[in-house]
């Protein structure tokens, strides 16, 4: 009698269980969960906008949004002057949103105080349960204005949400 009831709280608890880790919804960057540094080359005329991009997988089963860090750790600043260089940020993936796992809508270039001020919206499309998301970054010098020769450090925190 005793090992009958066992067998049935055990059927009772993974029928209740065994729903929820099946449908749970999931949405993880892939390891290193970071973009590898974006180098850019050097800035050597007043008017260069280098340009880099580094792309990182993300899965999700999920509609997911990405939200981006728009303080000044997300502006290339100058180790030692404090000076800094126009610093702007662009999002894309390879997904469409309709067939594939993706954005709907990419972005363009904007300013780091700007960037992804409404958030980007990844459309999750049944059994594509990745997309390739690519930052890209450029820099260049303020109009009219020169920065400082030397090493230049920014830092972009992208969060996933839904």
């Amino acid at each position: 009698m005793k090992l009958a009831l066992t067998h049935i709280i055990v059927v009772i608890l993974i029928l209740l269980c065994l729903p929820l880790l099946m449908g749970a919804d999931f949405m993880y960057w892939d390891a290193p969960k970071k973009f590898a540094t974006i180098a850019l080359a050097n800035i050597t005329n007043q008017g260069d906008r280098p340009e880099a991009s580094q792309p990182l997988v993300l899965y999700t089963n999920v509609d997911a949004e990405i939200s981006a860090d728009t303080g000044t750790a997300a502006q290339l600043t100058h180790a030692t002057s404090g000076d800094t260089l126009v610093t702007e940020y662009m999002l894309t993936d390879n997904g469409d949103g309709i067939n594939t796992t993706g954005g709907t809508d990419q972005t363009v270039y904007t300013d780091y105080a700007t960037f992804l001020s409404t958030a980007y919206a990844i459309t999750h499309v049944a059994d594509y349960n990745e997309v390739t998301v690519t930052l890209h970054v450029r820099a260049s010098n303020s109009a009219g204005e020169l920065a400082d020769a030397g090493s230049y450090t920014a830092m972009q925190t992208l969060t996933v949400h839904w």
